[in-house]
């Protein structure tokens, strides 16, 4: 109606009285005036229109460039309160870190998030320049301890899209997904892995692998897959770990000894939680470097787990030497601050990957040097290799002797025998 009512007169008046390429660029400004003003958005002026940013996703995503660092990974959180107006601290205090998480992002904008997201655009882009130029990715951590996004009926999907174009829309480099759901997973019937799998499918949509981090931060026992019905975070990296940069593994709340010795963390976890200290989780197919080991800055930031940054950087250089350099995280900034991860990181000074090693279930550190280069002559001699054991969790590329063959482990592998069906194990030659 008011196409026919204002434009149309007006084009006709002005086609009879002025010359063409005048009629043309009047036009030209007359219809975007007019037709801008039947336009009304939808959106809140300090909101986000989630349903015009997907129009442009691609588009801003491929224009896009964040800062993603590579292992190791130094991760800390920041949920206690900082400041309204700078919610994130100054990076001279977080130096040494390379990933700073904001929390929370929840079905409403919680904490320190909240804040962050009062800032300005241009406040918000120069927080984040200074951050990635001192080498340190800005995410938003999602969820939290208060929010069960399963329990609550909330669809993947569109929880997926909107993080997704929080993350895009607020400038920052990724998401951590710290999903604590735990009726949901308690269930132990597959729904929370459903759940997460079709949530992580749809936020790689929205922010591509190689332009946005995206984490989870699991707790450690939810590797355990024969505890939740063969499902567990296992089956959820068998199905979408590709899209999974790296996981923030939570080794603390779940026992006053538990994952608190070197042991516990790295080789030999307790009975109550059975095969889940790093290299266990490891031995179940998940990528050794993506397990970055979290824990509590302070014996107040949480229930327990907690180490001293001198224990934690000895089990680190441990790991280090056992072929582990993931990273480490760790629950809260300002505990966790940079004193706490240089103190943590020079405990680590000289640490180098080693050669291939077994850890046995008692977690004693037996190297197999002599086990992990092909004997000679490379056809029929089998001498000085070890008989293969169902107590002891084998590195990839570890040799051993079973039904007098060959094999190489391909791969971590626990109780798996040689030439089953797991696939752990690669046939070199019949021993003569």
């Amino acid at each position: 109606m008011l196409y026919r009512a204002l434009i149309l007169p007006f084009l006709n008046f002005v086609g009879r009285n002025l010359p063409f390429l005048m009629f043309a660029s009047i036009c030209s400004v007359v219809l975007t005036v007019l037709l801008g003003s039947v336009v009304v958005s939808a959106a809140p002026a300090d909101g986000f229109d989630i349903s015009a940013a997907n129009s442009s996703l691609v588009a801003r995503n491929l224009s896009k460039r964040n800062f993603i660092p590579s292992a190791p990974r130094y991760v800390v959180y920041s949920d206690s309160f900082i400041s309204t107006t700078n919610p994130v601290p100054a990076t001279s205090s977080v130096a040494g870190w390379n990933v700073f998480n904001i929390a929370f992002l929840t079905t409403f904008n919680a904490d320190n998030y909240g804040y962050w997201i009062e800032l300005t655009a241009a406040q918000r882009a120069t927080v984040k320049s200074q951050y990635n130029a001192a080498g340190i990715a800005l995410c938003v951590s999602a969820y939290g301890s208060t929010a069960s996004p399963t329990s609550a009926g909330l669809d993947p999907v569109a929880e997926a899209q909107r993080i997704g174009a929080a993350v895009i829309q607020y400038d920052l480099d990724g998401v951590d997904i710290d999903y604590e759901d735990f009726n949901a997973f308690n269930r132990k019937d597959g729904t929370a892995e459903a759940w997460l799998i079709s949530f992580t499918t749809a936020l790689r949509k929205v922010l591509p692998v190689g332009q946005y981090i995206v984490t989870h931060a699991p707790v450690s026992p939810w590797f355990i897959s024969e505890l939740y019905g063969g499902f567990g975070y296992t089956y959820i990296d068998q199905k979408v770990g590709n899209l999974i940069d790296w996981y923030n593994v939570q080794f603390y709340n779940q026992g006053t000894t538990e994952y608190t010795t070197c042991a516990g963390l790295l080789t030999s976890s307790s009975s109550t939680w059975p095969k889940s200290s790093v290299f266990q989780i490891a031995a179940r197919g998940i990528s050794l470097d993506k397990l970055v080991i979290g824990k509590p800055a302070g014996p107040s930031d949480a229930s327990n787990g907690y180490m001293t940054t001198s224990l934690l950087a000895s089990c680190a250089s441990q790991a280090v030497s056992m072929g582990w350099n993931a990273g480490i995280m760790a629950w809260e900034y300002p505990t966790g601050n940079s004193a706490w991860i240089k103190a943590v990181q020079a405990g680590m000074t000289g640490a180098k990957p080693g050669p291939t090693t077994t850890v046995s279930k008692s977690s004693t550190i037996a190297s197999t040097t002599t086990s992990t280069s092909l004997p000679s002559p490379t056809g029929g001699s089998c001498a000085n290799m070890a008989q293969w054991s169902n107590s002891v969790v084998y590195t990839g590329g570890v040799f051993v002797i079973y039904n007098n063959e060959l094999w190489k482990a391909n791969q971590w592998n626990d109780d798996e025998v040689p030439g089953g069906s797991s696939g752990a194990w690669d046939l070199v030659f019949a021993c003569s």
